[in-house]
């Protein structure tokens, strides 16, 4: 099963400049989330962020947050019991009106129906740290979710790599997917006759 853009979103968890530092490969796996947001958008995929308590952790890297269409502030270590899941989700369907007179009416005179909301993106692509706490947390509630989980593991970071190793172990048992940056920007391209072809290439050369 490959990656489809039009049924993807893109979590990117607390990437947040007074964690960064004591992190384990943090500068390279900030480079790749960037990396992720940037292609994301040449694609039209969606991009939310989280921040753990940032009243005392402080925001997200700068560029980051500011590629982010909203930014959950969360307490959880998970960020679905804060609302993670709702942003994810496309609005509720209009219910169809009551009785059976509407369906009789010809398709002119039913122009102000309300329209169907945007379709479901249920590939959820998620990075983020730290690997073994909050990012394998969220992971995993969203699985719990029934959304399909795909995690970019060179885009993680913990202050050990025993501990973002743990949590790959943990999350492929659980069904997540593993995979790189690279492979994301791929699959969601599909083909080198794809107009964003040059651009994403420059993005991860």
């Amino acid at each position: 099963m490959l990656l489809d853009a039009s049924q993807s979103q893109l979590v990117l968890v607390d990437y947040q400049e007074r964690l960064m530092p004591a992190l384990s490969d943090g500068a390279a796996a900030l480079a790749n989330a960037r990396r992720l947001a940037r292609v994301a958008q040449l694609l039209d995929v969606p991009v939310w962020g989280t921040e753990q308590n940032p009243g005392r952790l402080g925001a997200n890297d700068a560029e980051l947050r500011a590629l982010c269409r909203r930014t959950l502030a969360k307490m959880h270590f998970s960020a679905v019991p804060d609302g993670l899941a709702d942003w994810l989700r496309p609005p509720a369907k209009p219910q169809p009106p009551q009785g059976g007179n509407a369906r009789s009416l010809p398709k002119h005179l039913r122009k102000s129906e309300p329209q169907p909301p945007e379709d479901e993106r249920p590939s959820i692509v998620i990075a983020g740290c730290e690997t073994h706490v909050c990012l394998l947390q969220t992971a995993l509630d969203l699985l719990d979710d029934e959304f399909e989980v795909w995690v970019v593991t060179d885009a993680c970071a913990s202050r050990t790599e025993r501990n973002r190793d743990a949590a790959f172990d943990r999350l492929a048992g659980a069904g997540a997917e593993l995979v790189t940056t690279e492979m994301v920007a791929f699959e969601w391209l599909g083909s080198c006759e794809h107009p964003a072809f040059k651009d994403m290439l420059a993005l991860i050369k």
